[in-house]
């Protein structure tokens, strides 16, 4: 179990928390390219840490993140125009650059000097591969760019996804780092979806129902391997990174593409669930692209606002009959929904101060403690954490089978680096 005021200092990520400063030391995807997909395209709304921001391209096909509000009366500037280079109030024509910086209040004499003096709050925005980036923290401490390997792939190589999850951002992470629950809840899947079929670990995911778990420090976060038997002699490893805070990396089946999440917070009671999926060495096929598109493998198929079609007020479309039969263990279609309902079903934000963790909880204990102790450097100490360097980024999840007596961390070598053109290890 955990004591409430470590969860509450964990969960809450608002402006002034200590989590939320961590937060604010990375870049994070705040949208999809296609939500800004043309210059002066109508301005979005943007939630992220708690803040309520709007995101517009210019006329340059420059990309801004500012507060939503005018400066003026309080206005939200999504109702703005954007044109002409800026985005203008519609309520007294009060018009700011892509920085947030006032260049026009049509009120004022032109000799007036008013609008140097009016600069709405402002974060960066880049765009890296299909993702566009914001950093929330502090510009002296900016770090460099991203350098994860599923936005630095050529073009065709790779394909990105968010969804609404209606839960705090942590509950959302500790399933993403949690291997064990593969067995059970994802049993159905792993033979029938297009993104996981004919992998050999299915198999051996199936015979063992008991992996065994070991966490070890990695420069950037954990690297957590779940063992279980396979040939005699042998173990298969599935090794997942956790990169602080918030990037998992899912082992790779057969020669599908390689994915993983970004687990972003939008307040403390919810979050957006990035997936990307990626091939290191060739292009998606377009039976790859239309498999996720439509909701399989780690993706999910929803409506214009990016929740999913199935959510918890449609009770996930559940199907009790499928559960009865076995096609899916829990009832639930797609593995990111059947992730998202149960962590969703632990309600805002889970209580654990009455959780019973056991040996194959071992890397939620140990992220929680990483994270802790980050929040609390930073806070306290003013020490800088780890995970935005490259190293800490070119970095891959490693599906191995491996003589009994040999460590993991041994046996997988140079496997967990990424290199343009060498492919994934995977079984």
């Amino acid at each position: 179990m955990l004591r409430t005021e470590i969860n509450e200092l964990l969960t809450q990520t608002g402006p002034g928390t200590p989590m939320g400063e961590l937060f604010r030391r990375y870049w994070q995807p705040v949208l999809l390219a296609e939500e800004l997909p043309e210059n002066d395209c109508p301005p979005v709304r943007v939630k992220v840490l708690s803040e309520r921001l709007i995101a517009i391209r210019d006329s340059e096909g420059r990309y801004g993140l500012m507060d939503e509000f005018c400066a003026h009366r309080g206005v939200s500037l999504w109702f703005g125009r954007n044109e002409e280079g800026g985005l203008r109030c519609p309520y007294h024509g009060w018009k700011y650059d892509y920085t947030g910086q006032a260049v026009e209040v049509p009120s004022e004499p032109e000799t007036s000097n008013f609008c140097a003096n009016v600069k709405l709050k402002s974060y960066p925005l880049v765009k890296l591969g299909d993702v566009l980036w914001a950093y929330l923290g502090d510009p002296e401490k900016q770090p460099p760019l991203p350098e994860w390997e599923f936005i630095t792939v050529p073009e065709g190589q790779a394909y990105t996804s968010k969804r609404l999850q209606e839960c705090n951002w942590l509950q959302a992470l500790e399933g993403g780092i949690d291997s064990s629950h593969v067995t059970f809840l994802h049993s159905g899947n792993l033979d029938s979806d297009p993104l996981f079929k004919g992998s050999k670990g299915n198999a051996y995911n199936r015979a063992d129902l008991k992996p065994f778990f070991e966490v070890v420090d990695h420069e950037g976060g954990l690297l957590i391997g779940a063992r279980r038997n396979a040939e005699e002699g042998h173990y298969y490893w599935r090794v997942t990174p956790w990169v602080l805070p918030n990037f998992t990396m899912v082992p790779p089946r057969s020669d599908h593409p390689v994915h993983g999440h970004f687990w972003v917070p939008i307040d403390d009671e919810n979050c957006w669930a990035w997936s990307f999926d990626y091939h290191p060495t060739r292009r998606l096929t377009e039976t790859e692209v239309a498999a996720m598109r439509a909701g399989m493998g780690v993706h999910s198929a929803n409506d214009e606002n990016y929740r999913p079609l199935a959510h918890k007020d449609n009770d996930y479309l559940m199907d009790r009959e499928a559960q009865r039969r076995g096609e899916t263990y829990s009832g639930i279609k797609g593995i990111a929904l059947q992730d998202s309902s149960l962590q969703e079903s632990m309600g805002p934000i889970v209580d654990r101060t009455k959780e019973r963790l056991v040996a194959t909880d071992a890397g939620i204990i140990k992220a929680r403690q990483k994270l802790r102790k980050a929040a609390l450097a930073l806070a306290e100490e003013g020490v800088e954490p780890v995970g935005n360097r490259a190293q800490d980024q070119k970095v891959r999840s490693v599906a191995i089978v491996l003589p009994a007596d040999q460590p993991f961390v041994e046996g997988i070598g140079e496997a967990m680096i990424a290199k343009p053109g060498v492919p994934q290890t995977t079984v």
